[in-house]
């Protein structure tokens, strides 16, 4: 047996190290009693003191844990938005801009210890990440309790709106399956996420090689977007009414009112996510409200039925 204090090595049988006169002793991985060298099970619990335990994972540092996240990326998707970073530099678009954040993280702190409360995170942050990716959006920045996301920038997206409340709703499903489990096996409090999102135009500045992208403000997107996660309750989603108008018929919403936003001089209309509608394509929510008829396309619209009638016949037609 090895001496843990000179590194001394010892026969099993012996009770004090021959190199220093430290007394030697096996400590149980299980419930950290003390046994005798000689020991093969501990006498407090019974375990099996002649398996070696796994090493301790390594804790990683600030930029691994970035370089971990980047990974989580799509495959190539990082190379083919850089392939093209000239063209998105200096771009005016239209982004949605999605923050969240974790309700109550300090009492978290103070319950746990900043080591075990950081690991939670850490899997907080994992399903953040995922949640986002799965919709194409990409986090841009993470905020110490929560995220920071892009729709629409630097992957443009036509529902980029759409994609954001979707991937809101993912989040709060699946953080409160993870609050669940952890209730379970540590007691811990119920997590619960504020999330954020507004939609408004940006010009991109400057795109890093880890699509982080440093922005110019138009119009204060993403300080709005931040603002309004803010006002959120945990547990739920506020959007701004740039994002209701362009989602509107899509989801059910709640409006809550126009709300003081810090910095801005008039209120902000806001609005609840409650859940998604039944409708599914912006065609959908038009539908439901009535299409505009044809005027003037009488023969065209003969000509069409003609053709489906051709066709179930077995005749196969083709229109342009």
């Amino acid at each position: 047996m090895k001496c843990p204090k000179c590194q001394t090595e010892n026969p099993t049988t012996g009770k004090f190290c021959h190199g220093c006169g430290a007394k030697l002793l096996l400590v149980c991985t299980e419930c950290n009693g003390e046994n005798s060298p000689s020991d093969r099970f501990c006498g407090g619990c019974g375990h099996n003191l002649t398996q070696t335990s796994a090493a301790p994972p390594k804790e990683l540092s600030f930029d691994e844990k970035i370089a971990k996240i980047q990974k989580y990326l799509p495959s190539g998707i990082t190379e083919k938005i850089l392939s093209q970073r000239g063209k998105i530099e200096g771009e005016r678009k239209q982004v949605t801009v999605l923050f969240a954040d974790m309700e109550s993280f300090t009492p978290l702190v103070e319950k746990l210890g900043p080591e075990e409360a950081y690991a939670i995170m850490d899997q907080v942050y994992e399903i953040l990440i995922h949640k986002v990716h799965d919709f194409e959006g990409t986090v841009n920045e993470m905020t110490g309790d929560g995220v920071m996301a892009l729709f629409g920038a630097p992957i443009a997206l036509e529902d980029a709106p759409q994609r954001a409340i979707r991937s809101a709703l993912a989040i709060h499903q699946e953080i409160a399956r993870f609050s669940d489990r952890m209730k379970q096996e540590k007691s811990i409090p119920q997590i619960k996420m504020r999330i954020g999102i507004h939609t408004g135009p940006v010009v991109v500045g400057t795109l890093g090689n880890d699509l982080r992208v440093e922005f110019k403000a138009v119009g204060d997107t993403v300080n709005l977007a931040s603002r309004i996660q803010n006002l959120a309750a945990a547990g739920t989603t506020y959007v701004s009414d740039d994002t209701f108008k362009l989602t509107e018929g899509l989801f059910r919403f709640e409006s809550l009112g126009p709300k003081e936003i810090k910095g801005k001089e008039n209120p902000i209309r806001i609005y609840q996510v409650i859940a998604p509608s039944s409708s599914r394509t912006r065609f959908d929510v038009n539908a439901e409200r009535g299409l505009t008829p044809f005027v003037g396309r009488t023969r065209e619209l003969e000509n069409l039925l003609d053709g489906l009638d051709r066709a179930k016949a077995g005749r196969g037609q083709a229109f342009l």
